[in-house]
């Protein structure tokens, strides 16, 4: 068992080790190690269209995260006041959003983006008094609505979690001494809830940082770091994508050590 166990975290991270080292490659080509050098690192944070993509993917995540982190809030406190089997329906729904393939999600999202946008531009452009009336068409927004959805379940998910250990002690007394709901929400309830949020935020940015399957299907016109690296990939591996790679890769994995610590920290702390 112990053989098993080590053969299948060697398949799976012995790649990832491989992209870091070839990332360090004096050389251009990435199979052959020819020196060590940081010299791809620099070249890849001087490259305009690869910080172009940088900022959109940055710009993405953020909101998309951030959107994520309301509603999914909003959603996880919403359900705990249905009833078993409705709140075991919608359990459901967001769990079938978690599991389902990404292709599927793309373009399902792109089917519907295109029909929305078939029906509601005709209408803008009747009531528009202007020659030139604004159109709907996938960028920034679509991208944003795509994973805001996508990962508004994992947000929901982990506060959902958090919200089922919460005592209701605190909440009735705070309604025992004539709280208002909103009080006790912004006071008791909110605390409680915040690493939890911060978590799901945290994880939420990172899914569509590193998303490219959803993007690649939304974009447009628009081009995200998923995205830049995977057509330079279609034009030959080199060490400058697997700079980007390393970099992405430890970008990631400090944002999900802070969710984790966030989340352990609070139910320590209980």
């Amino acid at each position: 068992m112990r053989a098993l166990v080590t053969f299948v975290y060697l398949f799976l991270y012995t790649p990832i080790a491989l992209v870091v080292l070839a990332s360090f490659n004096s050389g251009r080509n990435a199979s052959e190690f020819t020196g060590f050098s940081t010299q791809w690192y620099g070249r890849a944070l001087s490259n305009t269209f690869l910080m172009d993509a940088l900022r959109n993917s940055l710009i993405i995540a953020f909101t998309s995260a951030a959107l994520a982190a309301i509603f999914g809030t909003m959603a996880a406190m919403g359900m705990e006041r249905l009833g078993p089997r409705v709140r075991a329906v919608f359990e459901g729904l967001f769990a079938a959003a978690i599991v389902v393939p990404g292709v599927v999600i793309g373009i399902a999202t792109l089917v519907a983006l295109v029909e929305v946008f078939g029906v509601v531009n005709p209408m803008i452009a009747v009531i528009w008094p202007g020659d030139q009336p604004p159109k709907f068409a996938l960028g920034y927004g679509s991208i944003i609505a795509a994973h805001g959805l996508f990962t508004m379940a994992l947000v929901t998910m982990v506060v959902k979690a958090r919200i089922a250990g919460l005592g209701r002690d605190t909440v009735e007394a705070s309604s025992d001494l004539y709280a208002t709901p909103l009080t006790t929400f912004r006071q008791i309830v909110l605390p409680q809830l915040m690493p939890s949020i911060l978590a799901g935020f945290l994880l939420a940015f990172t899914f569509s940082f590193d998303d490219f399957i959803i993007a690649f299907f939304v974009a447009g016109s628009n081009t995200t770091l998923p995205i830049y690296v995977f057509a330079s990939i279609r034009r030959g591996v080199t060490p400058e994508i697997n700079a980007i790679a390393t970099m992405v890769l430890i970008a990631s994995l400090v944002l999900i050590l802070i969710a984790r610590f966030l989340m352990r920290a609070k139910a320590t702390a209980n």
